[in-house]
């Protein structure tokens, strides 16, 4: 069984920065696209970021374009996203996900977290 743990999240004030964390807990990390995505209270679930195995390709939505960098560590099993020049509307519950293949949607994947809530104040 694939476990996937979000860390990292947590109240920051707009135009601030967070990176959070996905420690994924199986044996053949390096095998799996890792994907970040984002829901705010009311919105549907929208792809943030993804990262191929080796982390040679990354994808990022339009709208974190130049402000978020996600990134892989195999030897740690974890996955990262940095996160810059936060705006409050992306208040969320950023969840990570872990698949055989790069997706834009959530349901392209197999596994996911429970996800770690960010705040940005206005």
């Amino acid at each position: 069984q694939v476990q996937l743990v979000e860390s990292g999240g947590g109240l920051v004030q707009a135009g601030g920065s967070l990176r959070l964390s996905c420690a994924v807990s199986v044996r053949t990390f390096s095998w799996y696209v890792m994907g970040w995505f984002r829901q705010a209270p009311g919105k549907v679930r929208e792809f943030v970021a993804a990262i191929s195995w080796g982390g040679g390709n990354t994808y990022y939505a339009d709208s974190v374009k130049g402000r978020f960098t996600i990134s892989r560590d195999n030897a740690k099993n974890t996955v990262y996203l940095q996160m810059n020049s936060l705006k409050h509307e992306e208040t969320a519950l950023y969840s990570c996900e872990a698949g055989s293949s790069y997706h834009r949607s959530e349901h392209g994947y197999d596994y996911w977290g429970q996800g770690t809530q960010v705040t940005v104040s206005s």
